[in-house]
């Protein structure tokens, strides 16, 4: 497979912060080789079966259930990392309007220029906040087709200080751990 885009000329990257200004670009008209995948890295097929979708975890349980319920929550996420690397969470008790102000102040973020999100751009996996296009540009041969921002929100709530919408969520966070609403 040498490209998901039929008739891509491959060529090599121009210099772009991230896979949005490279999607909005307008004066590009191939494909740059960097993002493209030339052997199938999964070579597993796809299945439709319904039993084999992402796991939900109730995590509900995990403060008000049993003992013996809070072990199987924990076993339930332990077995769902293992297998698929992820879980969906529900029942968390986190309001729906945080929620909502989180997924607005996500995308104000990524719609920030590129030499503003520029200084969120950590140099180390384990740095509170950090943004880009991959976790290992440097030792990357293909990027993955995602824009990413990872910040800590436990022991201490780190997150960009723009856009503003991050400071909202830092004090709903505080006070959702301090009140529980």
């Amino acid at each position: 497979m040498a490209s998901a885009i039929p008739n891509a000329v491959l060529v090599d990257p121009p210099k772009t912060e991230s896979v949005k200004s490279l999607a909005e670009s307008t004066c590009l008209s191939s494909l740059p080789s960097i993002y493209t995948i030339t052997h199938n890295l999964h070579a597993e097929a796809v299945s439709n079966d319904p039993e084999d979708s992402v796991p939900i975890v109730d995590i509900s349980l995990l403060a008000s259930g049993s003992p013996d319920e809070q072990s199987q929550v924990i076993q339930q996420i332990g077995e769902a990392c293992l297998d698929w690397g992820c879980f969906m969470v529900i029942n968390h008790g986190v309001p729906e309007r945080v929620m909502k102000e989180m997924v607005e102040a996500f995308l104000e973020f990524f719609n920030l220029t590129g030499e503003e999100k520029q200084e969120f751009q950590g140099k180390h996996v384990m740095d509170p906040i950090r943004c880009g296009t991959g976790f290992t540009p440097l030792q990357e041969k293909v990027f993955l087709w995602r824009d990413y921002l990872k910040f800590f929100t436990h022991p201490e709530f780190h997150s960009p200080n723009k856009p503003a919408g991050f400071r909202y969520l830092r004090n709903a966070s505080f006070h959702f751990r301090i009140y529980g609403f």
